[in-house]
Protein backbone atom coordinates (compact mmCIF):
# COMPACT_ATOMS: atom_id res chain seq x y z
CA UNK A 1 0.00 0.00 0.00
CA UNK A 2 1.55 3.13 -1.04
CA UNK A 3 0.53 5.37 2.12
CA UNK A 4 1.82 2.62 4.07
CA UNK A 5 5.27 2.96 2.44
CA UNK A 6 4.85 6.69 2.80
CA UNK A 7 4.30 6.89 6.39
CA UNK A 8 6.85 4.40 7.42
CA UNK A 9 9.65 6.47 5.23
CA UNK A 10 8.76 9.36 7.04
CA UNK A 11 9.22 7.51 10.31
CA UNK A 12 12.66 5.57 9.42
CA UNK A 13 14.06 9.72 8.51
CA UNK A 14 12.57 11.27 11.42
CA UNK A 15 12.91 9.13 14.21
CA UNK A 16 16.41 6.73 15.22
CA UNK A 17 16.31 3.23 15.52
CA UNK A 18 16.85 3.46 19.59
CA UNK A 19 14.09 5.90 19.69
CA UNK A 20 10.32 4.67 21.18
CA UNK A 21 8.24 3.95 18.13
CA UNK A 22 6.00 6.87 17.46
CA UNK A 23 3.05 7.60 15.84
CA UNK A 24 1.82 8.08 12.27
CA UNK A 25 -1.69 8.49 10.92
CA UNK A 26 -2.73 8.10 6.98
CA UNK A 27 -5.88 9.10 5.52
CA UNK A 28 -7.14 8.06 2.42
CA UNK A 29 -9.60 10.00 1.23
CA UNK A 30 -11.05 7.58 -1.14
CA UNK A 31 -11.23 4.57 1.25
CA UNK A 32 -12.59 6.63 4.04
CA UNK A 33 -10.37 5.11 6.23
CA UNK A 34 -7.99 6.78 8.77
CA UNK A 35 -4.90 4.20 10.20
CA UNK A 36 -3.00 4.71 12.78
CA UNK A 37 0.32 3.41 12.69
CA UNK A 38 3.12 2.96 15.67
CA UNK A 39 6.44 2.50 14.26
CA UNK A 40 5.61 -0.08 11.58
CA UNK A 41 2.78 -1.78 12.94
CA UNK A 42 -0.73 -1.08 12.14
CA UNK A 43 -2.44 0.25 15.46
CA UNK A 44 -5.93 0.89 14.38
CA UNK A 45 -8.01 2.15 11.28
CA UNK A 46 -11.84 3.74 11.78
CA UNK A 47 -14.04 5.27 9.43
CA UNK A 48 -13.91 8.74 8.54
CA UNK A 49 -15.86 10.76 6.69
CA UNK A 50 -13.71 13.63 4.51
CA UNK A 51 -14.55 16.72 2.59
CA UNK A 52 -17.29 17.21 0.02
CA UNK A 53 -16.39 18.24 -3.46
CA UNK A 54 -16.54 22.13 -3.24
CA UNK A 55 -14.86 21.85 0.16
CA UNK A 56 -12.10 19.45 0.00
CA UNK A 57 -9.46 17.92 2.01
CA UNK A 58 -6.08 19.33 1.59
CA UNK A 59 -3.67 16.22 0.76
CA UNK A 60 -0.29 16.14 1.41
CA UNK A 61 1.99 15.25 4.37
CA UNK A 62 0.98 17.76 7.23
CA UNK A 63 1.67 17.72 11.74
CA UNK A 64 -1.21 18.31 14.26
CA UNK A 65 0.23 21.31 16.15
CA UNK A 66 -2.66 21.77 18.03
CA UNK A 67 -5.47 20.42 20.14
CA UNK A 68 -8.77 21.10 22.15
CA UNK A 69 -11.09 18.98 23.72
CA UNK A 70 -14.23 20.30 25.79
CA UNK A 71 -18.19 19.62 25.35
CA UNK A 72 -19.63 17.71 22.72
CA UNK A 73 -20.78 19.66 19.81
CA UNK A 74 -19.94 20.23 16.17
CA UNK A 75 -16.40 19.08 16.44
CA UNK A 76 -17.69 16.24 18.79
CA UNK A 77 -15.30 16.72 22.11
CA UNK A 78 -12.24 16.64 20.86
CA UNK A 79 -10.00 18.17 17.91
CA UNK A 80 -6.31 17.94 16.78
CA UNK A 81 -5.36 21.02 14.48
CA UNK A 82 -3.29 20.27 11.40
CA UNK A 83 -0.88 22.71 10.39
CA UNK A 84 -1.98 23.30 6.63
CA UNK A 85 -0.91 26.82 5.39
CA UNK A 86 -4.10 27.73 4.24
CA UNK A 87 -6.80 26.98 6.30
CA UNK A 88 -7.91 25.47 9.93
CA UNK A 89 -8.60 21.97 9.41
CA UNK A 90 -8.15 19.49 11.48
CA UNK A 91 -9.45 15.88 12.75
CA UNK A 92 -12.34 15.63 14.95
CA UNK A 93 -15.71 13.92 15.88
CA UNK A 94 -19.27 15.22 15.44
CA UNK A 95 -22.56 15.38 16.40
CA UNK A 96 -23.47 14.33 12.73
CA UNK A 97 -22.40 10.42 12.55
CA UNK A 98 -24.82 9.62 9.77
CA UNK A 99 -22.17 11.41 7.69
CA UNK A 100 -19.13 9.02 8.44
CA UNK A 101 -18.21 6.97 5.50
CA UNK A 102 -19.40 9.66 2.98
CA UNK A 103 -17.54 13.05 1.38
CA UNK A 104 -19.64 16.02 3.64
CA UNK A 105 -17.24 17.87 5.60
CA UNK A 106 -15.77 21.54 5.20
CA UNK A 107 -12.24 19.19 4.35
CA UNK A 108 -11.97 18.30 7.77
CA UNK A 109 -11.79 14.66 9.15
CA UNK A 110 -14.72 13.73 10.57
CA UNK A 111 -14.76 10.57 13.18
CA UNK A 112 -17.16 8.90 15.44
CA UNK A 113 -17.07 10.86 18.75
CA UNK A 114 -15.70 7.55 20.76
CA UNK A 115 -13.04 6.87 18.33
CA UNK A 116 -11.70 10.65 18.18
CA UNK A 117 -11.36 10.61 21.68
CA UNK A 118 -9.52 7.13 21.62
CA UNK A 119 -7.21 9.21 18.92
CA UNK A 120 -6.73 12.05 20.48
CA UNK A 121 -5.58 9.65 24.00
CA UNK A 122 -2.78 8.65 22.23
CA UNK A 123 -1.33 10.51 19.60
CA UNK A 124 0.55 13.95 20.89
CA UNK A 125 1.42 17.08 18.70
CA UNK A 126 4.00 16.40 16.49
CA UNK A 127 2.73 12.90 14.94
CA UNK A 128 2.92 13.01 11.19
CA UNK A 129 -0.54 12.93 9.15
CA UNK A 130 -0.38 12.23 5.58
CA UNK A 131 -3.45 12.30 3.69
CA UNK A 132 -4.08 11.25 0.04
CA UNK A 133 -6.66 10.81 -2.64
CA UNK A 134 -5.82 9.63 -5.89
CA UNK A 135 -3.00 8.64 -8.34
CA UNK A 136 -1.23 11.95 -8.21
CA UNK A 137 -0.48 12.90 -4.98
CA UNK A 138 -1.32 16.29 -3.97
CA UNK A 139 -3.27 16.78 -7.66
CA UNK A 140 -5.80 14.57 -6.61
CA UNK A 141 -7.55 12.84 -9.57
CA UNK A 142 -7.42 15.34 -12.62
CA UNK A 143 -6.34 19.43 -12.47
CA UNK A 144 -8.96 21.95 -11.89
CA UNK A 145 -9.55 25.13 -13.32
CA UNK A 146 -8.00 27.74 -10.56
CA UNK A 147 -9.63 30.87 -9.32
CA UNK A 148 -8.21 33.96 -7.30
CA UNK A 149 -9.12 33.15 -3.89
CA UNK A 150 -8.94 29.08 -3.93
CA UNK A 151 -7.10 27.68 -1.54
CA UNK A 152 -5.76 23.50 -2.21
CA UNK A 153 -3.25 21.65 -2.57
CA UNK A 154 -3.62 22.63 -6.79
CA UNK A 155 -2.66 25.72 -5.84
CA UNK A 156 0.34 25.17 -3.99
CA UNK A 157 1.44 23.18 -6.47
CA UNK A 158 0.85 26.20 -9.23
CA UNK A 159 2.56 27.77 -6.63
CA UNK A 160 5.33 25.77 -6.53
CA UNK A 161 5.95 25.66 -10.26
CA UNK A 162 5.88 29.34 -10.60
CA UNK A 163 8.67 30.14 -8.19
CA UNK A 164 10.89 27.40 -9.67
CA UNK A 165 10.10 28.89 -13.19
CA UNK A 166 11.14 32.31 -11.47
CA UNK A 167 7.48 34.47 -11.76
CA UNK A 168 6.01 33.63 -7.70
CA UNK A 169 8.64 34.76 -5.18
CA UNK A 170 6.17 33.98 -1.58
CA UNK A 171 6.04 31.27 0.07
CA UNK A 172 3.65 28.38 -1.60
CA UNK A 173 0.62 28.73 1.08
CA UNK A 174 -1.84 27.13 -1.46
CA UNK A 175 -3.82 30.72 -1.11
CA UNK A 176 -4.60 32.15 -4.42
CA UNK A 177 -4.03 35.38 -3.35
CA UNK A 178 -2.79 38.95 -5.06
CA UNK A 179 1.11 37.43 -5.44
CA UNK A 180 -0.36 34.39 -7.15
CA UNK A 181 -2.39 36.67 -9.30
CA UNK A 182 0.33 38.64 -10.23
CA UNK A 183 2.98 35.35 -10.96
CA UNK A 184 0.24 33.91 -13.01
CA UNK A 185 -0.63 37.28 -15.12
CA UNK A 186 3.19 37.68 -15.45
CA UNK A 187 3.17 33.64 -16.43
CA UNK A 188 0.50 33.90 -18.86
CA UNK A 189 1.98 37.10 -21.05
CA UNK A 190 5.62 35.78 -20.79
CA UNK A 191 4.11 32.57 -22.58
CA UNK A 192 2.16 33.99 -24.87
CA UNK A 193 -1.55 33.10 -23.67
CA UNK A 194 -4.31 35.51 -23.51
CA UNK A 195 -4.83 37.30 -19.70
CA UNK A 196 -7.00 34.68 -17.78
CA UNK A 197 -6.35 32.82 -14.18
CA UNK A 198 -5.55 28.65 -14.39
CA UNK A 199 -6.99 26.91 -16.98
CA UNK A 200 -6.04 23.98 -19.13
CA UNK A 201 -3.52 25.84 -21.31
CA UNK A 202 -1.71 27.23 -18.53
CA UNK A 203 -1.44 24.27 -17.09
CA UNK A 204 0.42 22.95 -20.30
CA UNK A 205 2.48 26.24 -20.82
CA UNK A 206 4.14 25.94 -17.37
CA UNK A 207 4.48 22.07 -18.04
CA UNK A 208 2.43 21.08 -14.75
CA UNK A 209 1.46 17.50 -15.47
CA UNK A 210 -0.37 14.50 -13.74
CA UNK A 211 2.05 12.04 -12.62
CA UNK A 212 2.46 9.15 -10.55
Amino acid sequence: MRGTIIVLLLLSLAFPASAAPAYAIHVDVDAKTLTLFQGNALVKQYTVATGAWDTPTPLGVFTINSRFSGQMGGFGTCFLGLNVPWGNYGIHGTNKPGSIGSNASHGCIRMYVKDAEELYALVPNGTKVVIECGPYGGLGYSLRPLHSGDRSSMVRAVQCKLKALGYYFGWPDGIYGAGTEQAVSAARKALGLPPGEVDWAFYQAIGLTLFE
